[in-house]
């Protein structure tokens, strides 16, 4: 699944334990109803946050993940995150290669025609 947008917030790394890291990043998306996305990168995919900044348009790879979670009593409780595995920053379109040539002008015209020659098409 991927999510589409401008950067809203980079959010420094956060050391949660001695073995566990992870970095949040914010997406706006481009809709008629924007919407802010939080996106989390963990472990090695923390340093993929490190050259993108705040208004830039990216596309952001992630997984949908949920868990359960049971509390002292006994109630089953449920959560869902966003997980980003890869970011890329989206062309502007002021970058974007001008619009292919109409094919009238992309062939010169056949100038070795010979109308004696029969015509071997089937139709």
């Amino acid at each position: 699944m991927e999510v589409t947008g401008k950067i809203k917030v980079v959010n420094p790394e956060q050391q949660i334990s001695a073995s566990f890291k992870k970095r949040e990043l914010v997406v706006t998306t481009d809709e008629q109803y924007p919407q802010h996305i939080m996106v989390e990168f963990t472990q090695d995919k923390c340093d993929l946050l490190n050259n993108y900044n705040i208004g830039e348009d990216v596309k952001v790879s992630i997984n949908l993940r949920g868990r359960e979670w049971v509390n002292p009593q006994g109630e089953a409780k449920y959560f869902n995150s966003i997980q980003g595995w890869r970011i890329e920053k989206m062309a502007n379109e002021a970058q974007a290669p001008s619009a292919p040539m109409p094919a009238a002008q992309a062939f010169a015209p056949a100038t070795n025609l010979n109308e004696e020659e029969p015509d071997d098409l089937p139709f």
